[in-house]
């Protein structure tokens, strides 16, 4: 699936639009994500911050999503766990840019060549509009070769 379409569909979930979360920037080769939360009536806590609930959630699916495109067919990714350390309260509108670089994808690729688990960690701070990080959040995914990784075809240069 096109990068773009995945976007447009994120933006139309239910769970996403009812709790004000918007990708604003997923870009083609699923390296990187910019994702934005905006205060609303539903989706404020009794103090009148951002409820934590939708600070994670804006964080849950994105390392997941990028590493079933980024690692392809032969692998098996999956959310394998995840924890969110709030900083500050929230207010406003708030953001959080995730990015996976090759230095990530060749560890993967190395931590898994003989077919075990592997387990790496990502973080993303959720910032606020002045830059001030409100939330921490760290996610762990799954990521195995697959037993019968589907054969390699032609010669790659």
């Amino acid at each position: 699936m096109r990068a773009h379409w995945l976007k447009l569909g994120m933006n139309l979930w239910p769970p996403f639009r009812g709790a004000g979360i918007r990708v604003v920037n997923f870009a083609d080769d699923y390296r990187s994500v910019d994702v934005e939360l905006r205060m609303g009536r539903f989706n404020r806590n009794f103090v009148g911050a951002h409820f934590g609930g939708s600070l994670y959630a804006m964080t849950d699916p994105f390392y997941t999503l990028m590493l079933i495109h980024l690692m392809g067919r032969d692998y098996r990714v999956a959310h394998a766990g995840a924890r969110i350390d709030f900083i500050a309260p929230a207010h406003g509108r708030v953001q959080a840019h995730f990015e996976i670089d090759d230095a990530q994808l060749d560890s993967i690729r190395e931590a898994t060549r003989d077919g075990s688990k592997h387990l790496p960690e990502f973080s993303v701070e959720v910032k606020d509009h002045d830059d001030k990080v409100v939330a921490r959040a760290t996610h762990i995914v799954y990521v195995r070769l697959k037993k019968n990784p589907a054969p390699q075809t032609g010669s790659r240069a």
